[in-house]
């Protein structure tokens, strides 16, 4: 049988009109993918913060015990460390002065633990253990310090555990127990993922938080987790909203912990969480603090390497704030204030092999901050292979010019003389001097390697 032209006819005109449709529109709620430019300005604020605090709060401050890990490593029960809701009071609780004093410190945002891996919230959650229902504080703890933050004009950062040791249908108890295993019975870890889906909505939909700070996901892998519907759901109730590298591979800045990294890290954005002394919560008999000066050498090292510091703090049960604490923070404060063009907003600096010590570079590379940890040799400061030539130098904070030369400079050889910086001793700051050279154009590095001289003159 003949078959009709009329088919082979209509299929140009079909494909016409078919090619003529929209698109297909994506799944409701599901953010438009992101190109590396729109990823790179959402994360602008925090590439330019450099500094934030960090603030671990719980009820494992009432006993000053290890958060979480005191029961999950089998210091104390589960039973005896729960106990410690009847005590945890926030009485003396003032979001608006720990805002300011994070302010003060120089700091541009800070992180507070929502709900650790104990499970206990700090805010009225609907499911879970919470402080408004559990405890006698009996309030919202978290929204407060987000106003407070706002009013102070810093970036709010909500850290949400993923695991919840103390929730029923969690797979994992302690290090040694487990409730369930996830192939036998997928029902409960199911309702587990919906409470922690549902807990992040709510956190997202009360605070807007700039900042989301993952923790735990060693536990599970991101299929387990659901990462990626995770993240999506995240970018989908705020788009602006930034991811640590705590959610498997779904992250958007990697997170080293208590080490101060010896080169700089492979991401393009990175943060140290970093303890004052070698706890995160509160724990009265932990003197084993690091000095201000120590700590402003870390964050000018974290600066030069291009990354963030985020110091922690761990305030007592009833909301106040260790005084040795706050002290170092309003230390920090001063060194902050007098060097911020150096911090805020730069980026890395130049390697070690031109100047031995941290530097960090204004976004146009046209400025140069060398810090000076104490007298230098000699009174001045030496670089290597500087291919740009100096306009100015001065010291920051102090307004005082300083005078380089170039020694070793041929004009008929490429290589770049020494550049030598003379620093007067009456100049130096009491803890990291900084020293900024403006230059003529963006910086230029020679980094050839030193050969035989061919032609003298």
């Amino acid at each position: 049988m003949k078959l009709s032209p009329l088919p082979r006819l209509l299929a140009p005109l079909l494909a016409a009109i078919v090619a003529a449709l929209p698109a297909a529109a994506a799944p409701a709620g599901a953010p438009a993918a992101e190109t590396e430019a729109q990823k790179a300005e959402r994360m602008q604020w925090f590439a330019d913060a450099k500094f934030g605090v960090f603030i671990h709060w719980g009820i494992y401050a009432v006993d000053g015990v290890d958060e979480s890990w005191s029961f999950f490593n089998g210091k104390m029960s589960h039973a005896d460390y729960m106990k410690q809701l009847d005590g945890f009071t926030a009485k003396r609780y003032d979001p608006q002065a720990w805002a300011d004093l994070i302010r003060r410190s120089g700091a541009r945002y800070a992180v507070l633990t929502t709900r650790h891996h104990d499970g206990v919230a700090l805010w009225d959650s609907r499911q879970g253990v919470n402080v408004v229902r559990d405890t006698p504080a009996k309030r919202d703890l978290v929204g407060p310090f987000v106003d407070a933050l706002r009013k102070d004009g810093l970036k709010v950062g909500l850290y949400y555990s993923l695991p919840d040791w103390s929730y029923a249908d969690y797979d994992v108890f302690t290090r040694k127990e487990k409730r369930y295993e996830l192939k036998d019975e997928p029902q409960r870890w199911r309702r587990f993922l919906s409470y922690y889906q549902g807990q992040l909505a709510d956190l997202q939909r009360r605070y807007r938080p700039d900042l989301i700070w993952f923790d735990g996901d060693w536990e599970h892998n991101a299929e387990e987790w659901q990462s990626a519907k995770t993240k999506r759901d995240l970018l989908s109730r705020n788009p602006g909203v930034i991811v640590n590298s705590r959610l498997n591979e779904y992250g958007d800045y990697a997170t080293p912990e208590l080490g101060l990294p010896v080169v700089r890290p492979d991401a393009k954005w990175w943060e140290l969480c970093l303890t004052m002394n070698r706890s995160w919560g509160y724990q009265p008999r932990d003197n084993d603090y690091k000095t201000p000066h120590q700590l402003i050498r870390i964050l000018a090292q974290t600066a030069s390497m291009g990354g963030n510091l985020l110091l922690d703090i761990g305030p007592r049960e009833d909301g106040s704030i260790d005084e040795r604490q706050v002290g170092i923070l309003e230390k920090m404060g001063r060194w902050t204030r007098k060097h911020a063009e150096a911090i805020f907003g730069s980026v890395a600096g130049i390697p070690l092999d031109h100047y031995a010590g941290p530097s960090t570079l204004s976004k146009d590379g046209k400025t140069l901050y060398l810090f000076v940890d104490g007298r230098p040799g000699g009174g001045e400061l030496m670089l290597k292979g500087i291919d740009t030539r100096v306009l100015r130098a001065r010291v920051v904070g102090d307004g005082r010019e300083l005078k380089p030369y170039v020694s070793g400079k041929y004009d008929w050889s490429k290589v770049p003389g020494l550049l030598y910086v003379p620093l007067p001793d009456d100049a130096l700051d009491a803890d990291i001097t900084v020293v900024a050279l403006e230059l003529a154009e963006p910086i230029k590095l020679y980094r050839e390697e030193s050969k035989p001289i061919e032609s003298n003159g």
